[in-house]
């Protein structure tokens, strides 16, 4: 019986002695599978973590996670602002931001798993410069809606997602991800699953309807994704999910029937996102209603959109200001 309290320290600092001695790549390991089991992150951004994550291993090797300091991080952070992309010689910010938060949910896990690890609230942030909203006004959206010929079934698909885009809200990711029992044409709502596994639900217009059972109809496949390619190599699939649209597809479709409709301005899928809430907001939705469309968990990033309550601002202005005091 005298033994067990020696025994003990021995099993206690064995235990001190593996937690100080692990190296990144098992701690990042077992981090991802925590993600995986334990807070149920998607696929996608698991994969996004360990990205980030291996972007430390690249710079400073298998080292061991009690190595990671402040002088390590600052660094690092000085070797991934210099990194550069395919078009620029620097990383943004926005991105270099991603990899700090990588990095400090890591840290997070190390402290509740007892491994020896800088404490993750000494790693700060980049300051970011919000980039200006863009939006499309009616004119643009009408002009980019007539782009696509809609007799032809890729057509037709690219209306639907043109449609689908701005009444729904829908991110790109989300729209790839529908399949064709997701959506419920005749009541125009369905569930979608977003960011942070978080499901919302999603609402659409008649035109929108309309647009999706006319491309729905012209199809001759048996396939479950919503929108599919119609170029590419042809492989063998039972799931169907070869035939699925890629986000990059998406990306590109919708960039290109915007400069065939002469807008000049940058147009992404997030743009008709940016014109669905602001049309909403416009129209007198409130904030709060618009934050449980978009599916943003906080309403601090529904907010970049108050700058549609401008014109609300002149009209109060206009009516209430006392502005020619003299009569």
């Amino acid at each position: 019986m005298a033994q067990f309290p020696n025994d003990l320290t021995k099993l206690q600092r064995v235990a001190q002695c593996y937690t100080k001695s692990m190296l990144f790549e098992k701690a990042k390991t077992d981090y991802l599978e925590y993600m995986e089991i334990e807070q149920n992150r998607s696929q996608k951004t698991i994969a996004n973590y360990d990205h980030y994550l291996s972007r430390l291993v690249d710079y400073a090797g298998d080292i061991k996670v009690a190595d990671i300091n402040d002088e390590l991080v600052r660094k690092w952070r000085l070797w991934l602002n210099r990194l550069g992309t395919n078009t620029s010689d620097e990383l943004g910010k926005t991105t270099l931001n991603y990899h700090l938060i990588a990095l400090r949910s890591f840290l997070k896990f190390c402290a509740k798993r007892n491994i020896t690890a800088m404490a993750a609230d000494k790693i700060e942030l980049a300051r970011v410069k919000r980039s200006q909203v863009t939006f499309l006004s009616e004119d643009e959206l009408e002009r980019i809606f007539k782009q696509p010929d809609t007799t032809s079934v890729t057509g037709a698909r690219d209306r639907a997602i043109l449609e689908l885009l701005f009444s729904s809200g829908l991110r790109v990711s989300e729209l790839v991800g529908l399949d064709q029992d997701h959506i419920n044409l005749k009541r125009r709502e369905f569930m979608v699953r977003g960011k942070g596994q978080k499901d919302r639900p999603i609402f659409i217009s008649q035109e929108a309807a309309t647009w999706i059972r006319h491309y729905l109809d012209m199809r001759d496949d048996t396939t479950k994704p919503l929108f599919i390619r119609y170029s590419g190599s042809k492989k063998v699939d039972l799931s169907g999910n070869y035939h699925r649209l890629t986000v990059r597809s998406v990306q590109r479709l919708v960039a290109n029937y915007a400069l065939l409709a002469g807008i000049t301005k940058h147009v992404s899928p997030h743009t008709l996102r940016h014109s669905f809430a602001t049309d909403l907001l416009m129209n007198g939705a409130d904030l709060r209603s618009v934050q449980a469309m978009l599916g943003h968990s906080n309403i601090s990033t529904t907010q970049i959109y108050t700058h549609v309550t401008d014109p609300h601002l002149r009209k109060v202005h206009e009516q209430f200001h006392h502005n020619n005091p003299g009569k």
